[in-house]
């Protein structure tokens, strides 16, 4: 397994629209491989494959908490077809994002139809931080970031301070 490198705000590719993935093989199960890799090293609980530079749509999730077993998650084209009128709030980050939190208010609950591991369709119902994990990466897969549910403000001086810093690092 490897560990990728992470696209970082504000590299447009995390505004691209992952494509479909056409077939699960040994290929694609690498790449989920090093993607839960990469995810276990930021440390993060989820991770998009765009945000390794992949426009693909695949994500991997382990909301286990710490002193837990891993419990690692792979969702191939994963789409949410219910969502719950109950809302909740969680404080977000994003490894694209690095070490910026906001809290973002989602539904509080979600049904997710997604291909597994297997190359079969699954259904997951999902609550509490799962549900807004899911909600999260499935919004990479779209091009939206979390920042996007912020104010206008604050989401400016999110992406100003990273284009800067991004500036900074090219010299």
């Amino acid at each position: 397994m490897t560990i990728k490198p992470l696209i970082i705000l504000p590299n447009p590719i995390l505004r691209q629209v992952s494509k479909p993935v056409e077939q699960v093989n040994d290929e694609l199960l690498r790449l989920a491989d090093d993607m839960l890799e990469t995810m276990y090293e930021a440390p993060g609980i989820g991770l998009a494959a765009i945000q390794i530079g992949v426009p693909r749509r695949l994500l991997v999730i382990d909301v286990a908490r710490e002193g837990e077993e891993k419990n690692p998650q792979v969702f191939i084209n994963p789409e949410i077809v219910k969502s719950s009128d109950e809302r909740s709030v969680y404080e977000e980050g994003c490894l694209s994002i690095p070490e910026y939190y906001a809290e973002v208010e989602r539904p509080a609950a979600v049904t997710v139809k997604h291909i597994g591991r297997d190359g079969k369709e699954h259904m997951v119902e999902a609550d509490g931080l799962l549900a807004t994990c899911l909600q999260h990466e499935i919004d990479h897969l779209n091009g939206v970031l979390f920042i996007d549910y912020i104010s206008r403000l604050k989401r400016e001086m999110v992406i100003k301070k990273f284009t800067k810093a991004a500036k900074a690092k090219a010299v």
